[in-house]
């Protein structure tokens, strides 16, 4: 959703917002007409700048929630959210532990991508933190314009229903695929949405850690949207460290093959392997044989065609140093990014309030358009499974705390 202002909103204030929101949001956990007191009351203060006040009223919201415990403003463990809701009218996509689904909510009529997760296939695998680590980073506030944003999440006995925007102009990778590479201007455009939603994420102590053209859509008007977070790490500021080996081959950086601890920093190395891709066609250290390309993203000199311009090369060899200290991005995240030469042509500030125009506009007819998304999913058949019916109180014990209504769709669909 974008909103419309007289004055433009910088990368600071939407920083300070989304902030502000989330805080209130997450740290209060009231009804939807209690959170606008709450927010108006706020904005009271804000005027007042009374500090003993302000602390008055934060000691006096946190002994609220600590009396409300894990209860939630709109009830989600027992909200009405139910499969039965939703036409499901295609198949969209496929994970690892089931399909994402295009489908209309039957009473009010948005479109929706309904991701659903088979319950028991998670366990199997031990992948449960990871399933919640994703609905926790969809709830962190992230009403950002090049992130994907989650509506609903609802359960029953066998499956995990996340409900989140349905984006229809194809995966970078569609688009890659069927042209073979970028000129420098879309590259440039991409590339400087995508840095924007990683810098977001930095800003919240998240931790992408799997950007790759199949997690990077195109909305209907032609912009980024990334989606699929759950490889995500929260928690990690600048400067913090992870260990766990996890990502996509391709995109690897060389610390975390190597085993050792790495920072936020990965992100800038994954946008710099994709940027490389949009560029020359390939990942930079492509190889079939996984062990050979293991080979050359720890080793191999970085080969720079000819096809590209200075800055272009410039920005590649910055994002894909191996030393994580000298890379770009490393020290002070998104700020060096927008720096550089090869974005000189980028307002940031118009491109977060999307007034850049994208260099490609998808040609869809409407939300039904499915013609730059795979046939590969989009001839079979929507599972029946989908409509499995909910039984009040049953859950698994491996996904307490699950589903969750945006409050501001509670208003409407309640």
């Amino acid at each position: 959703m974008t909103v419309t202002q007289d004055r433009p909103l910088t990368y600071a204030k939407m920083r300070r917002l989304v902030s502000f929101f989330s805080d209130l949001l997450k740290g209060k956990k009231v009804g939807f007409s209690d959170f606008l007191n709450k927010f108006v009351s706020s904005q009271h203060l804000c005027q007042h700048l009374d500090p003993q006040k302000i602390l008055q009223r934060q000691s006096k919201l946190r002994r609220e929630k600590e009396e409300r415990g894990t209860a939630s403003s709109v009830n989600t463990e027992t909200s009405q959210m139910k499969p039965a809701d939703f036409d499901y009218l295609k198949v969209i996509g496929k994970g690892s532990f089931g399909k994402v689904l295009l489908a209309r909510h039957r009473q009010y009529g948005g479109y929706y991508a309904v991701k659903v997760l088979q319950k028991q296939m998670i366990v199997k695998r031990k992948e449960q933190r990871h399933v919640m680590v994703e609905r926790s980073v969809l709830l962190k506030g992230l009403q950002h314009p090049f992130l994907v944003g989650l509506h609903f999440s609802f359960q029953t006995p066998n499956t995990l229903y996340f409900v989140l925007d349905y984006v229809n102009g194809g995966e970078l990778f569609y688009h890659l695929q069927r042209e073979g590479s970028f000129p420098e201007p879309r590259a440039a455009f991409y590339a400087a949405e995508m840095a924007m939603a990683l810098g977001y994420l930095h800003s919240l102590d998240i931790v992408y850690r799997d950007l790759k053209p199949e997690n990077i859509l195109l909305d209907s008007e032609g912009h980024v949207m990334l989606t699929d977070f759950g490889l995500c790490k929260e928690g990690v500021a600048l400067g913090g460290i992870m260990h766990t080996f996890c990502g996509t081959p391709e995109y690897l950086a060389p610390e975390v093959l190597q085993g050792q601890s790495y920072s936020p920093a990965v992100d800038w190395w994954g946008l710099g392997t994709v940027l490389f891709e949009m560029i020359y066609g390939l990942p930079p250290f492509y190889n079939r044989s996984k062990a050979e390309m293991f080979e050359n993203i720890l080793h191999a000199p970085l080969q720079l065609g000819s096809g590209a311009s200075q800055a272009a090369r410039s920005l590649l060899e910055g994002l894909l140093e191996r030393d994580v200290t000298k890379r770009l991005g490393g020290s002070y995240d998104l700020v060096e990014l927008q720096e550089h030469p090869f974005f000189a042509s980028i307002n940031w500030d118009d491109l977060l309030a999307r007034k850049v125009r994208p260099p490609f506009i998808p040609k869809v007819t409407g939300p039904c358009d499915v013609s730059y998304i795979d046939p590969e999913f989009t001839q079979q058949p929507v599972p029946t499974s989908v409509n499995e019916r909910c039984q009040p109180g049953a859950t698994c014990e491996a996904f307490p705390g699950f589903s969750f209504v945006n409050p501001v769709e509670y208003v409407t669909v309640s």
